[in-house]
Order: C-alpha cells, then structure tokens, then sequence
C-alpha cells in the first residue's frame, strides 16, 4: 500500500479517489471547491488545502482536472504540488490535455528532479466508479512500471505508448475524436432512415446488433436513437474544448482533419444554445435540426 494524493475531485475524479482508498492506499486529497472532498473524507481520507500540502509525503500524485491551464496551476502555481512534492515522487496526469502541455510539465518535473507519466482514461463516470476504466500510459521505462500497481484499482486495462509521456496525450486526443465521428454517423444515418419512414429504434437494434456491435455504439448509439441524452457522462463544453485541443494539435503537424472541425462546431453550436445539463452526445441534435426534423 501506498501514501498517494489525488487532486481534482470532479465526476470522474471523486470515483478514481475513491477506488484508490478502496484498494487500502492512504490517500490526500485536494479540490479547488473543498467540499467536494466530504464523501472521501468520510472513507478515510485526508483533505488539505492546498496542492502542495496533498503533495507532501506522497509516492505519486494523480491529476484529474479540465484543462491544460488547469492543471499546469496545480503543478506550477504559487501553492502548486511542486513545492510539497519530493524528488522521485511521480505525477500521474490523468487529465485530456494538449501534448504540448504533456511535454512543458515533463520538463517540469525533470528539472524538479520528480518523475512525471501521462495516463489519460477513457470512460464514464459509471464506468470510473465501477473500476473499469481504460488507461493509456506513457512516460519512462522505471515510471510507469511503478505506477502500474496504483493504476491497476481504476480499470479494467492499461495499455503502454512508449517513454514519451506526449504520445499518450494524443492517443487521447485521436480516441475523443473517433468518438465524436462515431457520434457524428450514428445522427446522420439515423436522421436519414428517419426521414425515410424507417424508425431509429429499428436501425439501431439492428445495426449495433450486427455489424456495429461495441460499446461505443451501444451506449451512445442508444442515446441517439431514442434522442435523450441524459445521463451526462461529459458535458458539451469540455468535450468542445477537447476538439479544439485536437484541432490544434493537427494544425500544428499539417494533418488535416475536416470531420473534427465539424464536430468541433457542432460542440461550438450546442454550448452557444446553452445546453449544458445533456450529455455531449446531445450534439446529435444538430443533424436532426438540419434535417427539419427538430423544432
């Protein structure tokens, strides 16, 4: 067992923290909005109040926040994990962050004499509770060995991409962005059998059934035929902001990328109407709406 911090309680956060205590670590935690931390204080763990405090003493710290600015405060900032971490102490990111970001906090923690790895996941927030996460992992050889037995607790699978901790940043990126173009198909072929008297329901049964028979099209799929998007497993403006990260990060390698840049302004059209209380899916309203099929 292990003495572990994990800072950023969110949806997804609060049940990877809580599955750390579960398996036996001593866990610390830290959330910008304290009183998130209540259920896991209640499971024993210790809540403190700063970045920094959560980092002192810990073998690794776990990040689970929104976005790069964010989490480069919580390495970084005047009250930052770097001025409690110990060198040889490893950061965990498990945030969707641009790989720049990835690589600007590697170096961070190099000249800190701290060890950093990258382990974004992939999943719900019922998928995080239940411990069945998937994890990519990138980062040095000797680090992500020793991550590996406090990684193990949050999913049901970790899967390695090399010594540099960037590459599991775009991995991230590159499986958000095939989650949305499979958003995007389901709402266009389901609109299309609509208007042409065939029911979604009927499609769906058949198609995910068959030929299209995976999570992703189950759970989403199902969404989109029945066209309620609740629960919310990520909300619009979280997952706009990761498609501008992929946007980006193409831009910069030339590697033209159209079907992001259409998910990315139906993201941009679904937040500008303020929903913002349906799960990211709801984007499939668009091709409805386009279709006349929506008021």
């Amino acid at each position: 067992m292990a003495k572990l911090a994990f800072l950023g309680l969110g949806n997804m956060g609060l049940a990877m923290a809580a599955n750390l205590l579960k398996a036996g670590h001593t866990l610390t935690v830290y959330n910008r909005t304290a009183a998130k931390a209540a259920p896991l204080q209640t499971q024993g763990a210790t809540v403190a109040a700063t970045p920094a405090e959560a980092a002192r003493g810990a073998e690794a710290v776990f990040t689970m926040v929104t976005d790069d600015d964010a989490l480069t405060e919580l390495v970084t900032g005047p009250e930052g994990m770097l001025h409690g971490l110990a060198p040889g102490a490893v950061h965990i990111s498990c945030s969707t962050v641009a790989p720049a970001t990835t690589t600007r906090l590697a170096e961070v923690h190099a000249a800190h004499g701290s060890e950093f790895v990258a382990a974004p996941v992939f999943g719900k927030p019922d998928a995080a509770a239940a411990a069945k996460l998937w994890l990519g992992l990138a980062g040095p050889p000797a680090a992500r060995a020793r991550v590996q037995p406090w990684l193990a607790p949050l999913g049901q699978g970790v899967h390695e991409f090399g010594d540099d901790p960037a590459a599991a940043s775009v991995v991230k990126l590159c499986g958000n962005f095939m989650l949305g173009a499979a958003i995007e198909a389901m709402a266009e072929a389901f609109t299309l059998a609509e208007k042409s008297g065939v029911g979604r329901q009927p499609i769906y049964d058949f198609l995910v059934g068959t030929l299209f028979n995976c999570p992703v099209y189950q759970g989403y799929g199902r969404m989109i035929a029945s066209k309620n998007y609740t629960p919310v497993g990520a909300l619009p403006p979280i997952i706009r902001k990761d498609f501008r990260l992929v946007l980006d990060h193409a831009q910069q390698l030339a590697a033209p990328m159209p079907l992001a840049q259409l998910v990315h302004n139906r993201m941009s059209t679904t937040v500008a109407r303020g929903e913002d209380d349906v799960d990211w899916t709801a984007f499939a309203r668009r091709v409805s709406e386009d279709a006349g099929l929506e008021a």
